[in-house]
């Protein structure tokens, strides 16, 4: 027998990759001496707001179009109901911010309900739970307003309220209400404003800035979608990247991500196109990510990118400084705990390398005199974009959108990186012109990830990308996670349950392992936590492998597996093929014993 021990940090012997043998069956033996550090914040999620993943996606706010922003506001998911015209009003601004209004205009001698509609994103999800609604009117009135939640093409009322409310000419008025009300069976559901029209008619009213949120996720005001924010908790991720990439630059300089327009009263927030799609509203931002970040326990790293703003110094200060100060007159006294600031995004592009070394110098020098504990990180590992010497401590970030069997062959890329230099390896995934991750393209960024922890010594994060996607309107695909919007259609991808399976099943300390077969087409890791115990297993063929596990003094644990025999296997949102299988299993004679299918990922959870 030919044994190989393998282990984080040293070599892997590159010429063992190439030898992909068609075998049936490997045995490993994990080594109870502990190996290098794994890093403790290994895996996490890298967030912006394309997809349509921030507004009409994770954030809970559920109307489309609701502030009217954008340099050529239209009528977008508005329609008109009743005897009554509909337009967008620039003499009657709501704020500075938000320079429009929605004008209704209510024709002489109507009667019956008269008002507008709006459509969502794509549809409302009503899920059952008590709805809050919030609105702005101005003009001559003294009556009723009823809000309904109505089905498009049925006409089922799934909710409704109705709210006794004066207002005059002079000013806006800010309309609070609640909704009760039942779970629709799909999201072809309308919000529906109306009054009575024999007693407005002839007479106009502009309204602005609507908010419709259901229960949000841990009763969190101005908060996410339970049905999104699970599956991201039940990943139990350690760190969050924001505002994204491409997002934080915007389409120019001009539409960058501005952290002093995301923060303080919703209605003081002009909002901004984000790269990829309509205008976003920034009322789930700055302050509101945070908290989101909190509540799903993110343990340590908040990775911020920077562009061109004082961000961290708002984030940071002390609240007697200046910006410290705005922060605890919004609610926030104590300083949030970010640990990381990244010095722009993917700067290698675009003609941006020449000129990097200057602006990573600049930015690096500033922040790190004022916060010398925060964790800079470069947004590229391209030594011909970076200072010649890396200031001690910076790490470098790397993005990796690569074919299945490209992720397979760079499973040992960082088997010889130079330690002194930390990876965040900020954005991966699967991508071949396929609209869902795969089986085989999951598998292909199991083996990958397999490779990342025996080198998270040097790794130190990775996210996928891109996070979420509402399948309405998509920019970009493959996502994480998708979503429409039925309350009960959120697609946990196999990329997904992959993420998921890494990283809740995570160690502290590597181990070597001893096997009789080269890596290919089965690849494995091995790492412990405690008296626990995880091996983390991918099979890159059309085989079953039998697997045989030895580690001294383990004797029973948790086997879970994710399979299909079809390579091509998908979830999406008219099917679910794939999802993962979990088994006790005992050692027997000192091994643990079991099929590992073809095209499939594995974890043994030993104890």
């Amino acid at each position: 027998m030919v044994a190989f021990s393998t282990l984080s940090g040293l070599s892997a012997l590159p010429f063992l990759f190439s030898l992909v043998q068609n075998v049936y069956g490997v045995s490993l033996e994990v080594s109870t001496e502990k190996g290098n550090s794994s890093s403790p914040i290994l895996y996490g999620f890298m967030f912006e707001d394309i997809n349509h993943s921030g507004d009409g996606g994770i954030y809970g706010q559920l109307l489309r179009n609701n502030g009217l922003q954008g340099s050529n506001p239209d009528l977008t998911a508005w329609a008109a109901v009743g005897d009554a015209t509909i337009a967008v009003d620039t003499q009657n601004p709501l704020t500075e911010a938000i320079p429009h209004s929605l004008k209704l205009d209510v024709k002489q001698g109507a009667s019956g309900a008269v008002g507008f509609t709006n459509e969502g994103y794509w549809g409302v999800p009503v899920d059952g739970s008590e709805f809050l609604n919030t609105f702005w009117i101005k003009g001559d009135f003294s009556g009723d307003i009823t809000v309904r939640l109505v089905g498009n093409n049925t006409g089922t009322e799934y909710g409704s309220t109705k709210i006794s409310q004066s207002s005059n000419s002079g000013n806006f008025t800010q309309v609070t209400a609640k909704i009760p009300t039942k779970k629709a069976p799909d999201g072809a559901v309308l919000y529906e404003l109306t009054l009575d029209g024999a007693s407005v008619g002839g007479s106009s009213l502009n309204f602005g800035l609507f908010e419709l949120f259901p229960q949000t996720y841990k009763s969190r005001s101005n908060g996410l979608k339970p049905q999104v924010a699970q599956p991201l908790a039940d990943m139990k991720g350690s760190f969050l990247r924001f505002p994204g990439g491409n997002n934080l630059e915007g389409a120019s300089e001009a539409l960058r991500w501005k952290w002093n327009e995301t923060i303080g009263p919703v209605e003081n927030r002009p909002g901004r196109k984000a790269t990829g799609h309509t205008t976003t509203r920034t009322d789930w931002a700055l302050m509101s990510i945070f908290t989101g970040a909190r509540i799903w326990n993110l343990p340590q790293s908040w990775v911020y990118g920077l562009a061109l703003h004082l961000g961290p110094v708002y984030v940071l200060g002390d609240s007697s400084t200046e910006y410290g100060s705005l922060r605890a007159s919004y609610g926030r006294k104590e300083p949030w705990k970010l640990t990381m600031v990244e010095i722009g995004n993917e700067d290698m592009l675009g003609g941006g390398c020449a000129s990097y070394v200057e602006r990573f110098t600049a930015f690096y020098d500033a922040i790190h005199a004022a916060y010398p504990d925060l964790t800079i990180i470069a947004s590229t590992d391209q030594s011909s974009c970076l200072p010649s010497k890396l200031p001690e401590g910076a790490w470098v970030d790397y993005h990796n959108y690569n074919t299945a069997d490209n992720l397979v062959k760079q499973f040992s890329q960082f088997d010889n990186k130079d330690r002194s230099v930390p990876y965040f390896i900020g954005e991966y995934s699967c991508q071949q012109d396929n609209a869902w991750p795969f089986m085989q393209g999951s598998v292909a960024e199991a083996v990958y990830m397999i490779g990342i922890e025996r080198n998270s010594d040097v790794v130190k994060m990775a996210a996928y990308a891109p996070l979420l996607q509402l399948v309405n309107s998509t920019q970009w695909t493959p996502n994480l996670i998708a979503f429409t919007q039925n309350p009960s259609t959120v697609i946990e991808t196999t990329s997904y349950y992959v993420q998921q399976m890494f990283s809740v099943n995570r160690g502290d300390t590597l181990h070597s392992v001893t096997s009789d077969s080269a890596f290919g087409p089965v690849y494995w890791v091995a790492s412990s936590a405690g008296d626990e115990y995880y091996v983390k297993l991918a099979n890159y063929g059309a085989d079953s492998q039998e697997i045989s596990v030895s580690i001294s003094g383990k004797t029973g644990g948790k086997l879970t597996v994710l399979a299909d025999s079809d390579p091509k296997a998908f979830n999406s949102d008219s099917q679910t093929l794939v999802t993962p299988s979990e088994s006790d299993v005992k050692a027997t004679n000192g091994k643990f014993t079991f099929m590992l299918p073809a095209w499939s990922v594995g974890v043994l959870a030993a104890n």
